[in-house]
């Protein structure tokens, strides 16, 4: 059974109408102007986002070999330094004392191994007495070495010219042996070290581009390439370390700086670019747009995968397929299937 459209029904239809009108909204089936903008196509790919300590390239921690007590640390932070230069050493009172006794062994360890001889020559010792005493100058000599050893390394020089990184020990600490008591970065340039995640990680390639930038250059961007990605994950973090070479341009970079990192994958996939403000209801990467019906009468709302913003566009990875244009201007009052109009363009 038809409804007539009476007085009041139309009265109330009215009212609604204006509500919806005070409220910045269209009337229900009231002919919204849109405008539209064409869908661009290219190919691209999302940008690869992480943070990270800027470093040298090649870190290297010195330490003693042998515990002890430090008597010296010759260099400061920052200090740089030539191959061989002696950097810090031992107490060396105790090494000293246990290479004499080494020393004393092994010569009464000789002594003894001489007397062996002779008495064997006459017959006077057995020949096990004599592989003894053999053994047990082999013995000494051993130790002899091992001391002598051990006190060569109670002093640090550098492996190589480079920059004093960290300083990590001071004059009569206790430290143990191995423990790192200088950090030198011994050149390879500086590199930013930053943890991916899985997903990002296996879009990544050594040589693939970048761009860096600090806190403490503001507005500056630093040219990059990825030099190393880790072929396996961090023990507990389950991040995979990525090494992307900083291009420093003349300016000294300190160890340490905090740096966001865009790397550019080199692999690439068609994107289709939309205006950002054609993007509605959008959340973490999916959005939702609104294009056309073939004859332009009526809006259709699409579901779409945002992959990434730049500048004042947006690329959508997902959703636009054979769709050419999309409405910008007067999407927000839509609602699927709602009649338009195309805005006169001023």
């Amino acid at each position: 059974m038809k409804l007539a459209r009476t007085p009041a029904a139309l009265l109330l239809l009215g009212a609604a109408a204006c509500g919806a009108e005070a409220r910045g909204e269209p009337a229900p089936d009231a002919v919204v102007a849109v405008r539209t903008a064409a869908v661009a196509e290219e190919w691209g790919t999302p940008p690869v986002v992480g943070t990270g300590t800027l470093s040298a390239k090649d870190e290297v921690a010195l330490s003693f070999k042998i515990g002890g007590v430090v008597a010296r640390v010759a260099v400061e932070e920052g200090a740089a330094v030539r191959r061989g230069q002696l950097l810090a050493t031992l107490e060396p009172a105790e090494i000293d004392a246990q290479v004499r006794q080494a020393e004393q062994d092994a010569g009464k360890a000789e002594r003894g191994l001489a007397r062996a001889r002779a008495l064997y020559r006459d017959s006077v010792a057995t020949l096990e007495q004599l592989q003894d005493a053999t053994t047990g100058a082999e013995v000494a000599r051993a130790g002899l070495a091992a001391a002598r050893f051990n006190r060569r390394y109670a002093a640090i020089v550098a492996p190589a010219g480079g920059v004093v990184l960290r300083r990590r020990a001071e004059a009569g600490e206790l430290v143990s042996p191995g423990a790192p008591v200088i950090v030198l970065g011994a050149g390879g340039g500086s590199v930013l070290r930053v943890g991916l995640p899985d997903r990002d990680a296996v879009r990544v390639r050594p040589g693939d581009a970048a761009t860096v930038r600090f806190d403490a250059f503001p507005g500056t961007l630093f040219a990059g390439r990825v030099a190393e990605v880790a072929p396996a994950a961090t023990p507990g973090t389950g991040t995979y370390q990525v090494q992307v070479a900083v291009d420093a341009t003349g300016r000294a970079l300190s160890s340490g700086l905090i740096g966001r990192v865009e790397i550019a994958p080199a692999a690439r996939e068609r994107l289709r670019l939309v205006p950002i403000e054609a993007l509605l209801e959008a959340d973490d990467d999916s959005a939702t747009v609104y294009t056309l019906t073939p004859d332009g009468r009526r809006a259709r709302r699409l579901p779409v995968r945002v992959a990434f913003l730049r500048g004042d566009r947006a690329a959508v990875s997902g959703g636009l397929d054979g769709v050419r244009e999309v409405v910008t201007g007067g999407a927000a009052f839509l609602q699927d299937g709602a009649p338009v109009r195309r805005a006169v363009a001023p």
